[in-house]
């Protein structure tokens, strides 16, 4: 099982740099890790509708009569209603929402994992070792793993029941 540390020394190991033990060390790496870690992560996650990182919410009105987005949703995907801040205004009683969320680190797909990685490294490179060539280098194999990774993830098969299509209704 993977976690924050182990992910953020792969990202160091990828920059030519000693991997680190704890989050809380006073070293730079341990410094960087600790800042950059949720932010970059996080923005990560939400840059594509990531299969393992959607999840279906449903939602009833506040008492203010609109819709709170839940805290861990990174980003609404589908929603029947008009986002503003963190509330969905919707005439309706109840709808559902599609959102990434935040996943655990050790919920991260290996694919995931090493796009994630490359990703830490690329912003770990400046601060750490100032070299704009091995920024680029880092930049291409980003977009590489990216591209990679984008492609597993919407080939992996999800059971999904078929709701209520008008057709297979008619049919039976």
């Amino acid at each position: 099982m993977i976690t924050k540390i182990d992910l953020c020394s792969m990202a160091l190991l990828k920059l030519g740099e000693k991997s680190i033990q704890s989050l809380v060390d006073d070293t730079p790496a341990a410094q960087l890790s600790r800042t950059l870690f949720d932010p970059v992560i996080d923005t990560l996650l939400s840059s594509h509708p990531w299969r393992f990182a959607c999840k279906k919410y449903e939602l009833t009105k506040t008492s203010d009569g609109d819709f709170l987005i839940p805290i861990d949703c990174l980003r609404v995907l589908k929603c029947n209603g008009e986002i503003i801040g963190n509330k969905i205004i919707s005439a309706e009683e109840k709808i559902s929402i599609l959102a990434i969320t935040k996943v655990p680190v050790e919920n991260f797909p290996s694919y995931f994992v090493s796009l994630a990685a490359t990703k830490l490294a690329m912003e770990f490179c400046i601060p750490l070792i100032g070299e704009q060539s091995v920024f680029r280098m880092l930049a291409a194999l980003y977009e590489t793993e990216m591209q990679s990774a984008k492609f597993i993830d919407s080939t992996t098969s999800i059971n999904q029941d078929i709701e209520s299509f008008s057709l297979i209704n008619a049919r039976f």
